[in-house]
């Protein structure tokens, strides 16, 4: 087998969060990883493709999944057997901040001469901090680091400093840290692929599949994202990936990059060779100007298979129709945030609900298979009145719109961490929030608290974490039993979904109870609540089945992708062991 000259490892969460007593609440519930947050960022696949394609070897390690998936896997062993010339090691979004330290600090216990590199969102903004950790050699900021990473281990490999590499920071021989300008930010983003044949390829090498599912259930659920952008054009307050995030934390001055709409397209038909699921496509089609949506549509018409493609504002019936054309399978998410408009444009968008509404219509007319509506918790100048109204908007929605099951609502709160670097972080007063956690230690220890509300990082002038941790729960009993009302979910499922909720807020008193004893009996008892709190952790508020589309009983093609490794790696051998740049998989990024 070969030594992989990267390997991307991706942590947990909490690193040993199988041995403690952490009540998750539902803040994954709305996404396809459990609370654990196993799945990795979508920069892994992405680097991993571009590496090898100059002639590189990496690896990727789903260090969570397989902690997850056995309770007997030895991380650290397996981490202490691993012969890479670099370590990479996602912190993207906070929630990782635990997780990710522990496995960079195993790393360079076991490997002390091997470099531990950093990179994503959060460890862009936190940089500095992560260079006075002895474990962390090197960060690699902004949100396209591919070619940096490309760079970075070069320099590694031939033994020098990084000292022109962009966007790289790292810590010289005498301590040191040194920051290199986030100068590399692309303007396109059509040389890199969410190319899913180097998973292929990677499985096949190294004859490991677990370590690169990228969440628990996806080879039953195989969902996969098609990239159409970095940076953003919103500036929702609290999000670590607004236009104005990305404007002063990641370098992205001159707007969003986006990737050709026909190679957009060609990356939908790519994927649909080997999986048979869902496809997201991730932005608004329409951030780039209403000609690229048009550009994208006509490109993938006639692809039969299930696509997700979502709105970030109101649309047009004649857009919603000329996707409906293009893609007949195809499935919208919206997110409205509040039912309240005021709180909607204190949050960053400034749409009414008449211009959405006429917009779920529109799209229910054109055909949508499914259509997806997402409400928020926390947000400036909510209060808890105003969440239970959210609830019988959702209510109103689906008298509306809901007759024939197509419409789904949604409500979350925005959990666990506001994100650093967003307007609501760095200007708290201005948009009402007080935060208990500023720094990445801060927000490492608060991971290890015994239940979500603890690890909230804020609470907001309209309402306490008391409040917001209340306001879910009450909320997503009444939506459950709204959707039971409307056929959405079925008697059983809804009954245990709202036992769930029941038995949640009942083990959140119970731990509340906890945090009043001295240190011993707290742990004592924490440790007692356990098998209560692992059972209560999976799918809060809503069964995350709900989320899901249908999907055949073939989910994989297996035959596809046997025959494109053989091929593949007869084509490397006539190479002379290079990478394969003669494919159609080159022909795809060729300038």
């Amino acid at each position: 087998m070969p030594s992989p000259d990267l390997i991307l490892l991706h942590a947990p969460s909490v690193y040993d969060f199988r041995d403690q007593s952490i009540l998750y609440g539902p803040v994954s519930d709305l996404v396809p990883s459990t609370p654990v947050f196993e799945m990795y960022p979508i920069g892994f696949t992405t680097i991993a493709e571009y590496l090898e394609r100059h002639g590189r070897r990496v690896r990727i390690i789903n260090l969570a999944l397989r902690m997850l998936r056995n309770r007997r896997f030895d991380a650290e062993a397996m981490i202490r057997g691993l012969r890479p010339a670099a370590f990479g090691i996602d912190l993207h979004w906070l929630p990782h901040a635990h997780g990710a330290l522990a496995v960079a600090e195993l790393a360079k216990r076991h490997h002390p001469d091997t470099p531990v590199i950093l990179g994503g969102f959060s460890s862009s903004y936190y940089f500095e901090e992560l260079l006075r950790l002895p474990y962390v050699d090197y960060v690699v900021r902004g949100d396209s680091t591919e070619e940096p990473m490309r760079q970075l281990l070069e320099c590694i490999l031939a033994g020098r400093e990084p000292i022109d590499v962009p966007n790289v920071a790292w810590r010289g021989a005498d301590g040191t840290v040194h920051a290199n300008p986030v100068s590399y930010v692309p303007q396109s983003i059509d040389d890199v692929a969410l190319d899913y044949r180097f998973v292929v390829r990677s499985v096949a090498t190294y004859r490991d599949l677990l370590s690169t599912v990228p969440f628990h259930n996806w080879l039953d659920y195989p969902i996969t994202a098609a990239l159409s952008v970095r940076g953003c054009t919103q500036n929702c307050v609290t999000c670590g990936g607004s236009a104005y995030t990305f404007r002063n934390t990641f370098g992205r001055t001159g707007g969003p990059a986006f990737r050709s709409p026909e190679r957009l397209a060609e990356d939908v038909r790519n994927v649909a060779r080997f999986i048979n699921g869902p496809i997201f496509i991730l932005g608004d089609l329409r951030q780039a100007g209403d000609d690229y949506a048009r550009r994208f549509l006509d490109a993938v018409r006639g692809y039969s298979g299930p696509v997700i493609v979502e709105l970030f504002r109101p649309a047009t019936p004649e857009f919603l129709q000329q996707v409906g054309e293009a893609l007949p399978n195809f499935t919208l998410e919206v997110s409205l945030e509040s039912h309240d408009p005021a709180v909607r444009r204190a949050f960053g968008k400034g749409y009414d609900n008449a211009s959405m509404e006429a917009t779920l219509r529109a799209a229910l007319d054109a055909g949508c298979r499914r259509l997806d509506v997402f409400f928020m918790i926390g947000l400036p100048e909510q209060t808890y009145d105003s969440v239970l109204a959210t609830v019988d908007y959702c209510g109103t929605l689906l008298e509306r719109f809901g007759p024939d099951g197509r419409l789904f609502p949604f409500i979350s709160p925005l959990a666990p961490f506001v994100d650093p670097g967003s307007a609501a972080f760095e200007q708290p007063e201005r948009y009402g929030y007080r935060f208990f956690c500023r720094t990445l230690e801060e927000h490492r220890r608060a991971l290890l608290q015994p239940s979500w509300k603890y690890v909230l990082n804020y609470e907001t002038r309209w309402m306490t974490r008391d409040e917001i941790v209340a306001s879910s729960y009450e909320a997503g009993l009444r939506l459950n039993r709204l959707k039971a009302r409307y056929g959405l979910v079925g008697e059983v499922q809804a009954a245990a979904t709202e036992a769930r909720i029941k038995a949640a807020v009942a083990l959140s008193a119970e731990v509340d109870g906890a945090m009043a004893l001295p240190a011993e009996e707290r742990r004592a008892r924490l440790l007692a609540l356990k098998p209560l709190v692992d059972q209560a952790n999976m799918s809060t508020v809503c069964d995350k089945r709900e989320l899901e589309l249908p999907v055949g009983l073939v989910k994989l093609n297996l035959l596809q992708a046997a025959w494109y490794f053989l091929s593949g790696e007869v084509r490397r051998w006539l190479g002379g062991g290079r990478p394969d740049r003669s494919s159609e998989t080159c022909q795809v990024y060729r300038h």
